[in-house]
């Protein structure tokens, strides 16, 4: 599935596109669009790639990517439910030309200043908003347009919410390479379970190992196999904590041939030992 330059369309006759997205899982492809974006998972879970992050996400969910930042979801599991998100679009002349520039916005500057590294909100701040997302959904044109504004501001002036993507990750990749991160991507997701090999995965776009370890590092800021590592030690904390399996059996259910190897990636993602990761999210 090729990465793609996503075409919002916004109605003609407003100014941000406003919507519920609903389906069986997350479809889109690791895509980038201008338009900023601001999205609320209210059903789902899997990963989320933004740049060169790659988390765990579940219901509550609550990102903001700045302009060009190259993102998607993707889920992992079949949980036998619809996903569904509530997502807001926007260019950068939302309340016309130079709008951000005026003194009356400076928080919501600096707040999209700081998402093109990708902002995801904590989870209480998500509980806190859900509601008010859901009502300017529903509003009449004007008060919805308003409300927005008032919720970007609100947003700006919260400080519990982390940076996604290094700050070294340049979101100005050109079609060409968006398409071969995708393969990518998406040989990853089918293939974590097993043994990957780098020649395999340059051979699917059409590259040699080290010109594709070069490609991979500049465009990702981090080599091939600690992004699988990544990758893995994520559904591995998923399995965790949905699971009463052996840390063992997840290990090498999800690709890891190594005990000792596991614990030690384990323990340099999390800073902590998967059975104390089990532990604190029981005890929580």
């Amino acid at each position: 599935m090729k990465a793609q330059f996503e075409k919002v369309s916004t109605p003609i006759h407003s100014s941000f596109k406003a919507f519920v997205y609903e389906d069986v899982n997350f479809n889109a492809p690791w895509h980038f669009h201008p338009e900023f974006e601001l999205t609320f998972i209210e059903k789902g879970e899997g990963i989320r790639y933004v740049a060169n992050s790659v988390q765990k996400f579940d219901a509550g969910d609550f990102v903001l990517f700045g302009s060009n930042l190259p993102h998607c979801w993707k889920n992992t599991l079949n949980s036998g439910s619809r996903v569904k998100s509530l997502v807001f679009q926007w260019d950068e002349n939302l309340l016309g030309a130079d709008w951000i520039y005026k003194d009356e916005f400076y928080h919501i500057k600096n707040l999209l200043a700081k998402s093109v590294r990708g902002i995801k909100f904590s989870s209480q701040v998500g509980e806190t908003y859900y509601n008010e997302l859901v009502s300017i959904l529903n509003k009449p044109a004007f008060d919805k347009l308003m409300s927005f504004v008032q919720l970007l501001n609100e947003l700006a002036l919260i400080d519990d919410y982390e940076l996604l993507s290094s700050e070294y990750f340049s979101s100005s990749l050109n079609i060409k390479a968006n398409a071969r991160i995708d393969k990518v991507y998406e040989y990853i997701h089918a293939h974590y379970d097993k043994k990957i090999i780098l020649n395999d995965v340059a051979s699917l776009v059409s590259m040699g190992d080290e010109a594709f370890c070069r490609f991979f590092k500049k465009s990702l800021n981090k080599s091939l196999f600690t992004f699988v590592n990544e990758y893995r030690i994520n559904i591995v904390c998923k399995q965790l904590i949905e699971t009463n399996k052996q840390v063992g059996q997840i290990a090498y259910e999800c690709g890891f041939e190594s005990l000792p190897y596991f614990y030690k990636q384990f323990q340099k993602f999390m800073n902590c030992s998967p059975l104390q990761f089990r532990k604190n999210y029981l005890n929580q």
